[in-house]
């Protein structure tokens, strides 16, 4: 198979814009699904009235619904009752929608995990709940919720190839388009899978040595 490099090389600019774009949304969605994951397994912990109930039933329509419909929804739905949001609004918000509820049950299950009787030993020394939180429960339920952490980091990075279906240039878009445009289909492919592997390899690689750090430290390693 010969492949245009001439081709390869002319489109190589708009791949990289559409890289930056993914490479935006994805550190959204990633930073802010983590804060309202925190943020909502505590909650669900302490099971505070009526804010957990508001909880499970977020998690379980963000779960039980595809990306797709939820930006259908965001995208032109909104607007049918006057709100109109920009392409990249909509996706951030759908990315952190979904990306929030992954978050909460991975850190729930970290901290669903530390002993009971660490948090009852640091309540009788006098930590306050505050303090249980951030002295004894944060440090063991954020080292034994990394595996589920970062593989929602990569799912989340993955999943920005879906919102190229409410117009904006993402890397499964822009391919597309040269594919339409130029019948390059393998050169647009190659170019494809190379963008998605520059950008989820790394990351991999270093969730997977922080995973190992952590672990080594836990066994004193």
């Amino acid at each position: 198979m010969s492949l245009d490099w001439t081709f390869i090389a002319d489109s190589l600019p708009l791949y990289l814009d559409a890289m930056w774009l993914t490479v935006e949304l994805a550190l959204i969605a990633i930073i802010v699904s983590m804060i309202i994951g925190l943020l909502f397994s505590l909650v669900l912990f302490y099971r505070i009235k009526y804010l957990s109930g508001f909880i499970v039933g977020y998690v379980e329509l963000s779960r039980n619904t595809p990306l797709l419909v939820q930006l259908f929804f965001l995208y032109y739905g909104l607007p049918k009752i006057g709100l109109h949001l920009s392409e990249f609004d909509c996706a951030a918000i759908g990315l952190v929608f979904l990306g929030g509820s992954y978050m909460t049950e991975a850190f729930r299950s970290g901290i669903e995990a530390v002993s009971s009787s660490q948090l009852e030993s640091g309540l009788s020394i006098g930590l306050s709940k505050v303090q249980l939180v951030r002295y004894v429960i944060l440090p063991q339920a954020f080292a034994i919720s990394i595996p589920s952490l970062g593989a929602n980091a990569i799912f989340l990075l993955k999943e920005t190839s879906i919102v190229g279906a409410i117009a904006l240039m993402d890397l499964m878009n822009v391919a597309k388009d040269l594919i339409g445009m130029s019948y390059k289909t393998a050169e647009s492919l190659i170019l494809l899978v190379l963008a998605y592997l520059v950008l989820v390899l790394p990351l991999s690689l270093v969730l997977t040595w922080l995973e190992r750090r952590v672990r080594h430290a836990e066994f004193g390693g």
